[in-house]
């Protein structure tokens, strides 16, 4: 998907998804997922869906994990006003295919851009060379 076009996936994913889903929104147990290592570990609470996670970080990034939380469960949540509850596992992949684009995008953006930096610096250059030459020759027309 290009830049502009993720709404235009979200709803072909979501219309495909509305013909098949499930009648049963069964939820499984709960789970815990953790990372980090020593005593240097911080513990964060998401909720995903309604549903709340207990997530181990490294001390002092458990701002950081609550906005990306945030925003992760912001995504299920456009997906559930517009399919409904599809499942967990459903609305969780396509969430983070979306990000997954949305990353793809940026990083396609930040490739050209950092490009466009290289091209105008070679410009630049070129430039400062022909400016160079042309003030030797201005300067020897001075002396003769």
């Amino acid at each position: 998907m290009r830049a502009g076009s993720t709404g235009a996936g979200v709803k072909a994913i979501t219309h495909s998804l509305q013909k098949s889903r499930r009648a049963s929104t069964k939820r499984s147990p709960g789970s815990v997922a953790s990372w980090g290592k020593g005593d240097d570990v911080g513990q964060v609470n998401l909720t995903i869906n309604s549903r709340p996670f207990v997530i181990a970080c490294d001390d002092g990034q458990e701002g950081r994990l609550r906005r990306l939380g945030q925003y992760i469960d912001a995504k299920v949540a456009e997906f559930v006003g517009n399919i409904g509850q599809v499942g967990e596992a459903r609305l969780l992949l396509l969430a983070a295919l979306v990000i997954a684009d949305e990353l793809a995008d940026a990083n396609e953006a930040l490739r050209l851009e950092r490009s466009e930096t290289r091209e105008a610096a070679a410009a630049a250059s070129s430039i400062n060379g022909i400016a160079q030459r042309v003030e030797a020759i201005a300067a020897r027309s001075e002396t003769s």
